[in-house]
C-alpha cells in the first residue's frame, strides 16, 4: 500500500468511526489513500451498541494504528430516540428531520475528533457523512462540514500558526448504493457493520428501523448481498 506522506513522514489521520457502513467505507478510503488511520469511535451510551463491537472489528482489520473508545454520556441529556425512552419508527423514512436525531451529535464528535487530531500534530480528519441517502439530519450536510472546517481552523493552536486542518467526507455525495459498491471495492465485508437503530434481543438487526431501509434499499440497488440477518 502507497502512504501519503509530507517531508518524508507519513501522514496521519483520524477518522471518526462509529461502526456503520459509511464509515466503514470513509475508513477503508483513507487506508487506499495512504494515510496511517487513528480511529475515534464514541460511546455516547446509545441504545443500539452493537455498532461499538463493529467499529471495533474494523479497526482490527484496518489495521489502525491506533483506536480511542472515547466514553460520552449523551444519554443524560436525552431528546433522541437513540438516546432516550423514545420509540424508534419503523413505519419507513420521511422527509422530516426524525427522532433519531441526536442533537449536536456530529458537531459534538467532529470536535472531540479535531482535539485528538491537533495533539497528534495531524492536519486529515475523515467522516463518513451523507447527504444523499441519509435520514434528514441537519449534521450531514455539506453546508455543515464546509462550517465546520473553518471552525476548526479558527479555533485551534494550529490554524493560528497558518497550519490548517482539513475535514474529509468522501461519501457525501454518494448513494447508499454506491457506498455498498465502495465497501465491496475495498473488500470490506458488509457483515462487519452495522446499521440497525434497535436490534431485536437476539441481536439481529430489526430491518425496519430508517438505517435498516436504507441499508436494504442499497443493496438492493448495488445488486450485492448484504451479510446482515434481519428479524423482519
Amino acid at each position: 500500500m502507497s502512504e501519503t506522506k509530507i517531508k518524508g513522514e507519513v501522514r496521519d489521520a483520524v477518522i471518526l468511526l462509529s461502526g456503520g457502513m459509511d464509515s466503514m467505507v470513509c475508513a477503508g478510503l483513507a487506508r487506499e489513500a495512504g494515510y496511517r488511520i487513528n480511529a475515534l469511535t464514541i460511546d455516547y451510551n446509545q441504545r443500539h451498541r452493537c455498532e461499538l463491537d463493529s467499529a471495533n472489528t474494523i479497526a482490527r482489520h484496518l489495521d489502525v494504528c491506533r483506536h480511542i473508545v472515547l466514553p460520552l454520556d449523551l444519554r443524560a441529556f436525552g431528546g433522541s430516540a437513540l438516546t432516550d425512552d423514545i420509540a424508534v419508527p419503523k413505519d419507513g423514512v420521511g422527509d422530516d428531520i426524525p427522532v433519531t436525531y441526536v442533537p449536536g451529535r456530529n458537531l459534538i464528535f467532529l470536535s472531540l475528533t479535531l482535539a485528538w487530531a491537533e495533539a497528534l500534530d495531524a492536519r486529515d480528519i475523515f467522516i463518513g457523512v451523507n447527504a444523499l441517502d441519509y435520514s434528514g439530519y441537519p449534521d450531514c450536510r455539506p453546508e455543515f462540514i464546509s462550517a465546520f472546517a473553518d471552525l476548526a481552523n479558527l479555533a485551534t493552536k494550529a490554524g493560528a500558526l497558518g497550519q490548517e486542518f482539513t475535514i474529509h467526507a468522501p461519501l457525501q455525495h454518494y448513494s447508499k448504493a454506491q457506498i455498498v459498491r465502495e465497501a465491496d471495492r475495498l473488500g470490506l465485508p458488509s457483515s462487519f457493520s452495522w446499521s440497525c437503530y434497535e436490534p431485536s434481543e437476539e441481536g439481529l438487526a430489526c430491518g425496519l428501523c430508517d438505517s435498516c431501509r436504507l441499508r436494504k434499499s442499497g443493496f438492493e440497488q448495488a445488486g450485492l448481498v448484504d451479510e446482515t440477518i434481519y428479524a423482519a
